[in-house]
């Protein structure tokens, strides 16, 4: 239906009216079938589970809080319903709309916009309290965008020592609040208690993230080179995607509020400049939909270009994969985003030459939910923009693909102005990033006779990394070798995956607790456990010195590793034996940033690999900008060569393919706090004074390290063995 520009205001008032209908009906309860079985309010119930919680019932807490969280997504659910039920209301109005009869336009809209709201009145009323539909305050939207119901379960469920319970609110909300440190060592403490396993820590709000999901496992998926899977990941995370972005777009529909006093235009006082009011509202709520499904749990800022990442993406792994129809389309899709990007026009020339003459069949346009997607978000753009200029609204457009025509010529400038300030702050958190906040300070002096500086950060192009030869002997390498022949395990820290980070190598490993038993049971020899331990305090001192660090650092994590080329699967290959990754924080090579959150290891501080051996082929470590693409360093294994580097985000790197032979390490991580400090080498120590043994190694806290700071960082051997493994093997180097 074509809008005509004199009835362009007339539409702005009346063309969510339906929703000002509905929510004028909230604040006004009518008569509803009185029942236990209709929804309550649920911040009543919260509010109520707070109560319950400062007062010490902690059986009424646990119900109040669970009853809040359950309301709440019930509620969500039959506005959902609701909304779906209704979508046919009034369609003869619309068809009279379509019309266009003249002189009875407002009329019939009138009539669409009052059987909607009648039917939407009608279906909430059937399952939700009059006092349930009203709208909540900000701060308990704040409460339940934050998570804060699960931080007080967290306690509740400890108080009831419901511990699994417990475990999964506190993971819940520490996904969402990873800077939350006390939760951080509750988790830690969780992790520790007996019948708390590593499935209890359960993100209970998952099912709002599983567009995130699917990216992650796509990016992996892409860095190990397997596009087919690639593009069908892609697919989904797409789909996913917009139906999250649909989600949240009826919620705006049909969540209550109330009539704006002045919600940011110009004189709200009658009934017309309200029902505009509420319209752009929502139209903005609409609209802000794409950065908030872009945004991750937890974080301030969404990321730029979502949608059309995803499709760029997409794109390329269905190319890569040989369904080159597949990538037209896609491609397509994404030039009804950006249609005058260069690269993109490139790479339509290329599919269309690629395809010959079939280019124009349907299945190679633009995919029709993409197309609605556009058209609908550009309508609305230019409403929202249209009561910018007219009526005086504040809109903040969250979308950097919107095209400059939609944009009021009078506006334009103060847009240009706005989109070139976006463009400046990106480039000046581009130059941030390239800071190393870790506190270390290479180039201090290495101490150890026969150990040479073979690499700094000059060489490596870097900052804070280090190549040091001469670590260990070549006979202590071979004792390692062999250790590593004889003890190794499958799948060592990834719960026995062969190939957990590619299908064409396999993967061993062994800690030094495993070594110890497997030598107490005469399986191995005791002084090559002893070694495997002692080269990880050889490791620390050097790199403690080296890096110049400013307080103690602990080892965090000691893991023997090897990777074997798998015989006969090697041709053509293309993927990583390790892709790019940082080691203490989430990298995203699209937006260059890092995320110091679960599940990446935040605690770790200083990475390290000691190169056993050299006759394999490929293995080179190699550092990369925060792209992940660009390639600053690459250092080569021989035995008795140690890589120090900072773990944070200046040092992204990965490992090329293993195409022949057996490449083995010891890769160890080191942490500022004692709380993080490897129990596994304690409880090995244990095991070694329990028969008389003694090992010599100084005290960490004497040279400049802090005492544990609460009981936990002080538990004894003996109290730790129940632990499970925190750290794992996840990122081995």
């Amino acid at each position: 239906m074509a809008l005509l520009s004199d009835r362009l205001s007339v539409y702005v008032a009346l063309h969510v009216l339906v929703l000002w209908s509905v929510r004028v009906s909230a604040a006004v309860p009518g008569s509803s079938s009185s029942g236990l079985s209709l929804l309550q309010p649920y911040d009543f119930l919260y509010y109520s589970g707070v109560r319950a919680y400062f007062g010490g019932d902690w059986i009424k807490a646990a119900e109040m809080l669970e009853r809040s969280i359950g309301t709440r997504e019930a509620l969500l659910g039959v506005r959902r319903r609701c909304h779906r039920d209704c979508g046919s209301a009034g369609t003869r109005a619309v068809e009279q709309l379509g019309e266009m009869i003249d002189g009875l336009w407002d009329l019939w809209m009138l009539d669409w916009v009052q059987q909607k709201a009648e039917c939407l009145r009608f279906c909430l009323r059937r399952s939700v309290t009059p006092a349930a539909q009203l709208p909540v305050s900000t701060d308990i939207e704040y409460e339940f965008g934050t998570r804060n119901p699960y931080n007080f379960l967290q306690v509740t469920y400890y108080k009831l020592e419901k511990l699994q319970k417990a475990a999964a609110a506190a993971h819940t909300y520490f996904v969402a609040n990873p800077s939350h440190l006390e939760m951080r060592n509750n988790i830690e403490k969780y992790r520790r208690m007996e019948g708390v396993n590593e499935e209890d820590f359960q993100d209970r709000e998952l099912e709002k993230e599983k567009h995130w999901v699917l990216y992650d496992a796509a990016l992996q998926q892409e860095a190990s080179s397997d596009w087919l899977q690639a593009a069908l990941t892609w697919t989904r995370c797409v789909s996913e995607t917009l139906r999250q972005m649909d989600e949240c777009r009826l919620q705006c529909d049909v969540e209550p509020q109330r009539l704006p006093e002045d919600r940011g235009v110009d004189g709200v006082d009658g009934a017309f400049e309200k029902a505009a009011a509420l319209a752009l509202s929502l139209l903005s709520c609409r609209q802000s939909c794409s950065s908030q499904i872009a945004t991750r749990p937890g974080r301030i800022s969404a990321q730029e270009d979502f949608l059309p990442t995803q499709l760029e993406h997409l794109h390329i792994a269905q190319f890569k994969a040989g369904d080159v129809g597949a990538a037209l389309q896609t491609l397509r899709s994404l030039l009804l985003f950006y249609p005058s990007d260069k690269d993109s026009l490139e790479n339509l020339q290329l599919y269309s030459e690629t395809l010959g003459g079939d280019t124009e069949s349907p299945d190679t346009q633009p995919a029709q939910e993409i197309v609605t997607f556009v058209h609908r978000s550009l309508q609305e753009k230019k409403l929202l923009y249209f009561g910018v200029e007219n009526l005086g609204f504040t809109f903040s457009d969250p979308d950097l693909w919107t095209p400059e025509d939609v944009v009021p010529e009078s506006l334009r400038d103060i847009w240009r102005a706005d989109k070139q300030k976006m463009t400046e702050k990106m480039e000046e958190d581009q130059l941030e990033q390239e800071v190393d906040d870790s506190g270390f300070f290479s180039g201090g002096p290495v101490h150890q006779v026969g150990v040479t500086i073979t690499m700094d950060d000059e060489v490596l192009n870097g900052t804070n990394r280090v190549v040091l030869d001469g670590v260990m002997s070549e006979k202590e390498c071979d004792r390692i070798l062999q250790l590593a022949a004889v003890a190794a395990s499958v799948g060592d820290g990834y719960r026995g995956r062969r190939s957990p980070h590619t299908p064409h190598e396999t993967f061993e490993g062994l800690t030094v607790l495993r070594a110890v038993k497997l030598a107490q049971d005469g399986l191995v020899n005791q002084s090559d456990a002893r070694l495997l331990h002692e080269l990880g305090e050889r490791v620390r001192v050097l790199l403690h010195s080296y890096f110049r660090s400013p307080s103690g650092l602990f080892i965090s994590f000691t893991h023997l590793v090897c990777r074997s080329a798998v015989a006969g699967d090697q041709e053509g290959r293309l993927d990583l034996s390790h892709p790019v990754h940082v080691d203490n924080c989430l990298l995203e090579p699209e937006t260059k940033q890092c995320w110091r959150e679960p599940p990446a290891f935040i605690h770790r501080d200083l990475s390290a690999i000691l190169y056993l051996n050299d006759n394999f082929d490929g293995g080179d470590l190699f550092f990369t900008n925060r792209d992940a693409k660009t390639v600053t360093a690459r250092v080569k294994p021989s035995c008795g060569r140690l890589v120090g580097f900072s773990s944070g985000p200046v040092n992204p790197h990965g490992v090329t393919a293993v195409t022949r032979g057996r490449r083995c390490s010891l890769a160890l991580w080191f942490t500022k706090e004692k709380l993080y400090r490897d129990m596994e080498r304690e409880e090995a120590e244990a095991l070694w004074a329990a028969d008389g043994q003694t090992v010599v190694k100084k005290d960490e806290d004497e040279e400049g390290g802090t005492k544990g700071r609460n009981a936990r960082s002080q538990a004894t051997p003996e109290k730790s063995r129940g632990r499970g493994r925190v750290t794992g093997g996840r990122d081995e180097l």
